[in-house]
């Protein structure tokens, strides 16, 4: 991805949150200027659980077809005595047409919420012991506590207000229709590291081409911010 392509997404993304009426904490705001004159030791949790800006175009190097914008507000670390939180929480911000792809987590839990704007949908499928794509088992989901049935990749729409709750080990593919849609997403600790497996070969992070200045770190670049 191109830095000028983060930038913009960081922009847009407080700009939406804005006409949402979403308030977003102090450090969503901080550029990476106003990061170097912080007191880091005041952010050691923000710093620690990388809580903040996450844009990512999944290494397929076409945001507008397949990436995610995503603000990470909270977050705990599994055995830490730190930081013993045991849930997270997203912000999610997906273009119209714009495409997460199929993925799933070992451990994590979640919900995803259509908090507002068009249609998110969804394909679900449960992973086989070898983490490949079960495309006969059905799948049984929970949408704001009323249990819907769905076959192996049929689309699942959310409107807005709707939110489902998405198990381990259920590969899941999702993007907006009608509108761009705000999403939210409530889970188990999250842990973007280890915890995801992507069907096809793609990557969780992006390769950054620096074409202009950072104007907003993202999460996974604070280590820069301790040099």
């Amino acid at each position: 991805m191109k830095r000028s392509h983060i930038n913009y997404a960081v922009d847009k993304a407080h700009a939406i949150a804005e006409t949402f009426r979403v308030c977003l904490p102090d450090f969503a705001y901080f550029t990476a200027d106003a990061w170097r004159q912080q007191d880091l030791t005041l952010w050691r949790e923000v710093l620690d659980l990388q809580l903040g800006w996450d844009i990512t175009d999944f290494g397929r190097g076409d945001f507008a077809q397949t990436g995610l914008t995503l603000l990470t507000l909270r977050n705990g670390r599994l055995g830490s005595a730190c930081y013993p939180k045991p849930y997270a929480e997203k912000m999610l911000q997906i273009q119209q047409d714009q495409q997460t792809p199929w993925h799933f987590h070992r451990h994590k839990m979640e919900d995803i919420v259509n908090r507002g704007g068009g249609d998110l949908c969804m394909q679900l499928a449960w992973a086989t012991p070898d983490d490949g794509y079960d495309a006969r088992r059905i799948v049984e989901v929970s949408v704001d506590g009323q249990r819907r049935t769905v076959d192996a990749g049929e689309t699942l729409v959310l409107k807005p207000g709707q939110g489902v709750c998405l198990p381990p080990r259920l590969y899941h593919r999702f993007w907006a229709e009608k509108a761009f849609v705000l999403g939210w997403e409530i889970s188990m600790v999250n842990d973007d590291l280890h915890d995801n497996h992507f069907l096809e070969p793609g990557g969780r992070f992006p390769a950054i081409e620096e074409d202009e200045p950072v104007k907003w770190l993202l999460c996974s670049e604070y280590p820069r911010l301790q040099r």
